[in-house]
């Protein structure tokens, strides 16, 4: 079982060193990744290291980036790629160019994907999540795309407390499954300690991906508990 947590914008250098002590204190037996900003990123901690992002080049004059290469030294193992939060600034052309810089330096793209509430009510979901992992289907080999985890992610769901039923759920993560077979998935969406009883049920389900939740280490403690 993989749980990522993704502190989004949160925490100043202080707050950060704070809470990576609470962390200290999480029993979980699956692997728990650590994806904080990138002002955190360079603080060791004893979890597995994502970023929240990563460069579509490689090096040069790219102002404001951070290539997989610099990610790597840091001894970041994963980056988060395609969140629907960044989706709005990145066309799939970019999306798919980050992937393939981090494959390059072994590193685990963990790919998100969803659709938005309109997308939903014309039924369109399918669609719209076959386009966005087209690119990876169609262009990375099979070894490329093993090293792949995809976190499916319903926008309208984010943040909302709303999350789809078990059989919506389902039915999604076997699509996923079915052009991705060797792809770990991920559910994300408002999953939180309090609906992952249900969430649990769906064992098509490889893992999490939390924001919210990843800033309250005590809610996750209870979380992760309920997953062992």
């Amino acid at each position: 079982m993989i749980v990522a947590l993704n502190n989004k914008s949160n925490f100043t250098r202080s707050e950060y060193l704070d809470y990576i002590e609470k962390l200290k204190e999480i029993d979980f037996s699956g692997k728990l990744i650590l994806c904080p900003n990138y002002l955190n990123l360079s603080e060791k901690v004893r979890l597995p290291l994502g970023s929240q992002n990563v460069s579509s080049y490689t090096d040069g004059a790219h102002t404001g980036e951070v290539s997989a290469r610099q990610l790597k030294e840091l001894g970041v193992e994963y980056s988060i790629v395609g969140h629907s939060e960044r989706r709005d600034f990145e066309n799939e052309s970019e999306i798919f160019n980050k992937i393939k810089r981090l494959l390059e330096n072994q590193m685990v793209p963990i790919l998100c994907i969803g659709e938005r509430s309109i997308d939903r009510e014309k039924g369109s979901t399918k669609a719209v999540l076959g386009n966005q992992l087209a690119s990876v289907v169609n262009y990375l080999t099979e070894p490329e795309k093993a090293n792949l985890i995809i976190a499916y992610e319903p926008v309208w769901s984010i943040g909302t407390g709303v999350i789809p039923t078990n059989d919506e759920i389902r039915e999604i993560i076997t699509f996923i499954k079915g052009k991705l077979p060797t792809s770990k998935v991920l559910y994300g969406g408002s999953a939180n300690e309090e609906n992952i009883d249900t969430l649990k049920e769906i064992k098509e389900i490889d893992g999490y991906l939390v924001g919210g939740l990843s800033l309250k280490p005590t809610n996750l403690q209870e979380f992760l508990s309920k997953l062992d």
